[in-house]
């Protein structure tokens, strides 16, 4: 039996982020591995099942990548662009393999990760502002959000792989 390998904020710091990031890179990291983890476990016949209703597998993992990107391009400071939107709108249009959208949403986290990296603590307490009706937060509000948002979309990914699985047994 394999020991389990503890969660990323329990491993330490990560070289080459700022100490005041670590809790954003922490979480990233761990949403990373554990959808990919369901590629897996979720046959590709559940991706896009809707339990109860429930969103799926396939819509909480483009979501996931999506809404990071999304909130990581207002913490830089900038307005969101017409592709941008367009995915937001269909996030929840099936189709895509679990292959496909771990791939994606894993690329989008290590874009997300190389913004952290040339994030200066400086920058942090920086006015930002979100969506259309220009919310305020600050780039660590932002950040923290996008690794906040990602890590819940990711729990939720997996609590809809166990629920399908439970309905096939």
């Amino acid at each position: 039996m394999t020991e389990a390998r503890p969660e990323a904020w329990l491993r330490g710091a990560i070289e080459g982020y700022d100490p005041l990031v670590m809790p954003v890179v922490h979480a990233l990291v761990q949403a990373r591995e554990e959808i990919e983890s369901l590629t897996t476990s979720v046959p590709e016949d559940q991706v896009w099942e809707m339990p109860g209703g429930a969103a799926s597998v396939g819509f909480h993992i483009r979501h996931l990548g999506g809404a990071l990107d999304r909130l990581f391009t207002y913490a830089r400071g900038e307005a969101l662009n017409e592709a941008q939107k367009a995915f937001a709108r269909h996030e929840s249009t099936p189709g895509a393999t679990l292959a496909d959208l771990v791939n994606e949403a894993s690329a989008t986290i290590e874009k997300a990760l190389a913004q952290l990296r040339d994030t200066a603590r400086r920058d942090l307490m920086a006015a930002r502002e979100v969506g259309r009706a220009k919310l305020p937060t600050t780039m660590l509000g932002a950040l923290f959000h996008g690794a906040e948002h990602s890590t819940r979309h990711a729990g939720q990914a997996i609590t809809t792989a166990k629920i399908l699985r439970g309905q096939r047994s």
